[in-house]
């Protein structure tokens, strides 16, 4: 959503006020210190934080055309620094999808072809899956930057005013608008969203061009570009944290009643036809005499013993071949090998 320059104006000066406790100008970034085993190192006070991780995350890199419209700013992707920013937070452990991933994939490919030294322990089954996913975005509106920093100077007055100006004037677009996205990676189902239906996020700008020197490195902490921008970020993880963090479980491990319902009605994903060869999901299935429970038994499967799909199906059960004759087995016990 493209806001107008007036309300963008109005937006850069509540921020300013709110930080008038602070030195305005001071050449840092939000994204300050580090994060490690032992925790975060010189982050930004106003960074929200948890009490605990909720889970792995992936960061993903932004699309391609944002990533060329940072890059005419002379700034990279902003993964590195989001990722920063949610380690330090605590809210969740981080897990390498980016430019790191083609690193430790060339390490098993090494280990695979025999080039490593031995019990190196480097190979399949080691790597920690993501439960969410969150994808970044910028949205970028040109022209006139200048005249936004005159105005903010004329609007807050005095230094601070002066000051704030001085580098919005600076920024060479007029808008950037940041947008975060988190989605549970099992199901699909979005988690939280900072600016969208969810949470609706502004610039925290008067923020952005305070702290500290910056670890976050790729323009994003000796550009006014780069301190807006991650000023925004910060203020969109924020608004993620404040609506995950007293959460018990994010995870939803059935979707919803409509969902549900328009599975059920659907045709069957995997599900078997006529003709198809099928085996038992466990150990001691029975096949029935009819499709309902307590209908007496034609034969209980072994694990590895095959029945023959006959494609008629009532009550959830699927009526079969077996060694032993016709009957009826749940639908929801049956595999295909």
């Amino acid at each position: 959503m493209t806001r107008s320059p007036l309300l963008f104006i109005a937006s850069l000066t509540l921020a300013a006020a709110g930080a008038s406790a602070q030195t305005l100008g001071g050449g840092g970034s939000l994204a300050t210190g580090g994060a490690g085993p032992t925790g975060s190192q010189g982050a930004s006070d106003q960074l929200e934080r948890c009490d605990a991780p909720k889970g792995t995350l992936a960061v993903v890199e932004p699309q391609n055309h944002v990533l060329s419209s940072l890059q005419r700013y002379g700034l990279g992707s902003p993964s590195g620094v989001i990722r920063m920013l949610i380690q330090q937070s605590n809210c969740f452990q981080v897990v390498e999808r980016g430019v790191g991933m083609r690193n430790m994939m060339q390490e098993r490919s090494l280990a695979q072809s025999g080039e490593l030294q031995a019990d190196q322990n480097v190979g399949k089954g080691q790597m920690v899956a993501a439960d969410f996913v969150l994808t970044p975005s910028v949205v970028f509106s040109e022209n006139n930057a200048g005249g936004i920093g005159g105005a903010l100077g004329g609007l807050i007055g005095g230094s601070g005013g002066r000051a704030l100006a001085g580098v919005a004037g600076g920024v060479k677009f007029k808008q950037a608008e940041t947008n975060m996205l988190l989605v549970d990676s099992r199901s699909g189902i979005q988690v939280a969203s900072a600016q969208g239906s969810s949470q609706a996020t502004d610039f925290a700008i008067g923020g952005a061009l305070l702290g500290r020197v910056s670890a976050a490195g790729g323009g994003y902490s000796n550009t006014a570009e780069g301190k807006v921008i991650v000023g925004s970020f910060l203020d969109n993880w924020n608004n993620i944290v404040r609506n995950v963090r007293n959460n018990p479980s994010l995870v939803q491990a059935r979707a919803g009643v409509a969902s549900q319902q328009n599975a059920a009605a659907s045709v069957r994903a995997n599900a078997g036809v006529a003709g198809d060869v099928m085996l038992p999901k466990i150990a001691g299935v029975r096949v029935l005499r009819a499709p309902r429970d307590g209908s007496g038994d034609v034969q209980t499967l072994a694990r590895n013993d095959e029945v023959l799909l006959l494609g008629e199906e009532q009550n959830g059960f699927a009526k079969v071949t077996t060694s032993r004759g016709d009957g009826w087995v749940k639908a929801i016990l049956l595999r295909k090998p």
